[in-house]
């Protein structure tokens, strides 16, 4: 039964007390209209918990602009949600069109840093956030007093005489909820085999990041990605105020899962008694991608569910560790996103994922 606003409340009191669900929470489906982001598409979801995020359904369904109670959750660059034919596949040309988000997708058949792999030329983190969502959908189904919010889509990365990868993605919440569900497949529909990466770039920012803000995880074994990440180790769970010069540190933690295959980190900040937690399954993402960064005006923290690094795909094929998908096969990704209200029910999620 939701909790709204106070009560717990089941389906026909609640559709008592409204003319509409929408009233209270539901999803709008949009079109941009202005500068860069004229003509994207976007999916406005509001739980009634005081959570609300948009879904850009022409930047690979990922997760945009975010907020509980009014408060901003995500960082978010001056490029906005650009339209998609604004990408620049080469080199770092990918950040010209980084929009921050909630959720930016990696992949879906190489990410990391630019590089040539077997004579391709690659840039950084894949066409993931560039593609179009075809058959794109949204639903509000209730079963009994409980009520689902739904957004499903596919994904497509091709190219002729190359990979064919179709991704369906489905995200769910819930009336009454501060939890987002992300349930990927991917699929091998090409004739030969193809590579495999994928990573969620979950970009939290101020004010949930902020100086005394830090980060909880389970179990983690942590490894420095290079000198500069080496030099911060010591502090690599705790954040700072903006640093003016600041150089990004990346790092590699490998959280133990729970009884249930899920391993979680959390970013808990005291003062706003908030917290965002992000669960995600080891067997399917091996590793948590920490992506520091303090500086002035680029002042986000990534935590980055992921199948591999982010020194690109040829050092991933070096070191036997690149994944891929024979034809045919099919592959499933979850990921959990959830806010955390109040210093009571962030010692309660602490305790039962064990996090320290």
């Amino acid at each position: 039964m939701p909790s709204l606003f106070g009560r717990d409340i089941g389906r026909n009191d609640l559709l008592k007390r409204v003319g509409d669900l929408s009233q209270v929470a539901g999803i709008r489906m949009m079109t941009l209209a202005d500068g860069a982001e004229r003509g994207v598409r976007i999916a406005d979801v509001r739980t009634g918990s005081g959570l609300r995020f948009q879904v850009t359904l022409d930047r690979g369904m990922d997760l945009s602009v975010a907020e509980y109670r009014g408060i901003p959750l995500a960082y978010r660059s001056p490029a906005g949600d650009a339209h998609p034919a604004r990408f620049e596949p080469e080199g770092r040309g990918w950040l010209r069109t980084f929009a921050g988000g909630l959720m930016t997708g990696c992949g879906m058949t190489y990410l990391g840093s630019p590089c040539t792999d077997e004579g391709e030329s690659l840039g950084l983190h894949g066409r993931l956030s560039h593609l179009q969502a075809a058959a794109a959908a949204a639903s509000e189904r209730w079963e009994g007093d409980e009520c689902t919010l739904r957004l499903s889509g596919s994904l497509r990365e091709c190219v002729m005489f190359g990979e064919n990868i179709l991704l369906s993605r489905v995200i769910e919440t819930a009336v009454g909820s501060s939890r987002i569900t992300l349930r990927d497949a991917v699929r091998n529909e090409g004739n030969a085999r193809s590579p495999l990466m994928m990573l969620y770039h979950v970009n939290a920012g101020w004010p949930l990041i902020d100086a005394g803000t830090r980060l909880l995880l389970g179990g983690a074994k942590t490894t420095p990605r290079d000198p500069i990440a080496a030099a911060g180790l010591e502090f690599a769970r705790s954040f700072t105020a903006p640093v003016a010069g600041f150089e990004e540190q990346v790092f590699y933690h490998e959280p133990a899962a729970d009884s249930e295959g899920y391993a979680a980190a959390l970013l808990e900040n005291g003062r706003l008694g908030l917290a965002l937690m992000v669960r995600f399954r080891p067997g399917q993402l091996r590793r948590l991608v920490e992506w520091k960064m303090m500086a002035e005006g680029s002042y986000v923290v990534g935590l980055e569910p992921a199948n591999c690094g982010v020194e690109g795909r040829d050092a991933e094929r070096r070191a036997g560790t690149l994944e891929f998908l024979e034809p045919g096969e099919e592959r499933h990704f979850e990921v959990q996103i959830e806010v955390i209200d109040g210093a009571e029910k962030i010692a309660s999620a602490i305790a039962r994922n064990r996090l320290a």
